[in-house]
Formats: structure tokens, C-alpha cells, sequence
């Protein structure tokens, strides 16, 4: 997978310093919990760029689907991602040059999603082009749903975002529209596919921050996580 990432999102950022250890703040959770809302408030907030993995994987699924390929035929969709030319801003994904943005968020792209991402073959080819979009950003907010258990368990700080499955389904139908119990219905699904997948499923980390964000604002949630990097920021520089 060729992953070109815009100008914007890797420019040199503010008061952004190189180090040895990179900083890496890792959001896992499932769907509609407020990982990419969160995710980019707080990319602003500690001035580090912010990738999201979830929309690496519908775009692979986007590929797939186009190309009229067996979604099960694991070896075939792997190299589709291999072969997939994917630019990524902050809030455009483009394709093999065409602007996916909207495609991959509709419902023949979510509906598959889910099988897409539960074949190794894919995990492996998507998490090496995360570790290399880091390596080369010099750190950064990555969100998605294995990122602090298997893609940076060394990460600066592990954080799972959780909700209940209807805030989260009214959050998703306020974003994209749609019917609140079958969207419901859909992440209940969502959820039991990612946590029961064979390779790498959807899990709290041990050593993870654990927030509900049910009740809770984004500014909130990003305060406590900010707070929490710098503490562990400021016990390594001890």
C-alpha cells in the first residue's frame, strides 16, 4: 500500500521537536465511541498529526468492492491493498487518485468492512504502512481498533474510548443520518464481529486509559487525555 499523506497533515508543526522516543497517543474503541472526533481535537490540541486507521481499511474494502473482488478471497484483497495508491488528509481519502470521502463512509462500504478487516493477510500489509506513516511523521494520534494492543503497545499513551451502543448510534445518525435502531442494530454487529475476530480483536489494553465518553464532552475527554500525556511525559524526562 503506497499511503501519501497531504502537505497539511505533515508539515512541520509548532514547537514540534524530534526526539528518540516518539510520541504516540493510541485510541482504540469501537464504532461511534468518539475516536476520530476526539482523536483530531486532540492531534490539535498536543500539536502532533493525527492518522486515522479506520478509514485505511474501508478504503481497502472501497477497492475491493470496485474491483469486484471475493471479499473472502484473502490473498486477492491483500494485494489489492498492496497495490492501492491511498493519499490522506485530515477529512479527504483519496484513491487511486478518485476522492472516496463520502463513498467509503456509505453503507455498501460499512456493511463489508468488517470482513475486510478481520483478514491477517490485510492487517499485516495495513499495519506496516501505519508504523512507517509514523516512523515518518515523527509521532502522532492513531486511532482505530488493535493500535495500543498489537500495532504500538509501546506507544507514550494506550487509550480506549467506549459509549453505550445507543449514544453511539444517535451520534452516527446525527453525522450521517439514518434510523437509529438499525444503526444500532449495525454496531451491535460491528462490535461482535471486531471483538471476535482471530487476529488482532477489538480489546482493552491492560495498561490502557479506559473512558466512557457516554456522558462526557469532546473538550472533557481530550483534557483528560492531554493531562494523562503530560504526566507520563514529565515521569520520563525524570
Amino acid at each position: 500500500m503506497l499511503l501519501v499523506t497531504t502537505k497539511d497533515v505533515l508539515k512541520e508543526l509548532p514547537g514540534k521537536q524530534m526526539t528518540k522516543r516518539l510520541r504516540i497517543v493510541a485510541i482504540d474503541g469501537p464504532a461511534g465511541a468518539g475516536k476520530s472526533t476526539i482523536a483530531q481535537a486532540l492531534a490539535l490540541a498536543l500539536e502532533i498529526p493525527y492518522l486515522d486507521t479506520g478509514a485505511m481499511y474501508r478504503m481497502v474494502t472501497y477497492v475491493a468492492l470496485r474491483d469486484g473482488v471475493d471479499l473472502q478471497d484473502e490473498n486477492t484483497v491483500a494485494d489489492a491493498a498492496r497495490r492501492m495508491k491511498a493519499v490522506m488528509s485530515t477529512d479527504r481519502f483519496l484513491v487511486d487518485e478518485v476522492d472516496v470521502t463520502d463513498i467509503i463512509r456509505g453503507p455498501q462500504v460499512t456493511e463489508a468492512v468488517s470482513i475486510v478487516a478481520a483478514l491477517s493477510a490485510v492487517r499485516n500489509e495495513l499495519r506496516t504502512a501505519q508504523r512507517t506513516w509514523v516512523a515518518n511523521a515523527g509521532g502522532g494520534v492513531v486511532e482505530g481498533r488493535d493500535i495500543g494492543t498489537v500495532v504500538f503497545p509501546d506507544a507514550t499513551l494506550k487509550v480506549f474510548l467506549t459509549a453505550s451502543p445507543a449514544v453511539r448510534a444517535q451520534r452516527r445518525v446525527a453525522q450521517s443520518g439514518g434510523d437509529v435502531l438499525v444503526i444500532e442494530q449495525q454496531i451491535r454487529k460491528r462490535d461482535h464481529l471486531d471483538s471476535t475476530r482471530a487476529d488482532s480483536p477489538l480489546r482493552e489494553s491492560k495498561d490502557s486509559l479506559f473512558i466512557d465518553t457516554t456522558n462526557l464532552s469532546i473538550d472533557k475527554v481530550v483534557q483528560q487525555i492531554t493531562s494523562s500525556v503530560a504526566t507520563i511525559e514529565s515521569s520520563m524526562n525524570e
